[in-house]
């Protein structure tokens, strides 16, 4: 059998995935077209934005966690958007927050090792309009996507 694995990884990062109705169901102990009315008046209500699957990020080859902390050049500081916008086009980013305090721009990153980190800090971070880098390695992550591990 063909192994798909790769493209399933992609497609549940971008929000392939259903609520599962019958364990909700089940859970709260209300019908499942009750669920689904309430699921579906959320999505159109644009309070669900999207379902997401939940790795544990070792095993699909993306174990090296960080957290970047930016500072960005005086020129760009006035609209931190336009660097933000440029960065969450990069599958390694899982999620950029513009700050307040020390630091402009807080990113969330994910490659497979030290050394995939390292090409993607020269090919993306490494830029005109960022003037400092802090990383945070995370060693062990306890609790993601609001899911105890």
């Amino acid at each position: 059998m063909k192994d798909i694995t790769p493209k399933l990884i992609h497609l549940f990062k971008n929000g392939f995935c259903a609520p599962q109705i019958a364990r909700i169901a089940k859970k709260l102990q209300i019908p499942a077209t009750t669920i689904h009315y309430n699921i579906k008046r959320l999505e159109k209500e644009g309070a669900i934005k999207a379902y997401k699957a939940v790795f544990d990020y070792r095993k699909i080859g993306e174990g090296f966690c960080c957290f970047l902390l930016l500072n960005l050049s005086p020129d760009e500081y006035g609209d931190p958007e336009r660097i933000a916008k440029e960065l969450v086009k990069h599958p390694e980013i899982e999620s950029v927050d513009i700050a307040t305090g020390d630091w402009e721009l807080v990113l969330k990153v994910r490659t497979k090792d030290q050394d995939e980190y390292y090409e993607f800090i020269k090919r993306v971070i490494s830029r005109k309009g960022i003037t400092k880098i802090k990383t945070l390695t995370s060693l062990k992550q306890l609790k993601t996507e609001f899911v105890q591990i």
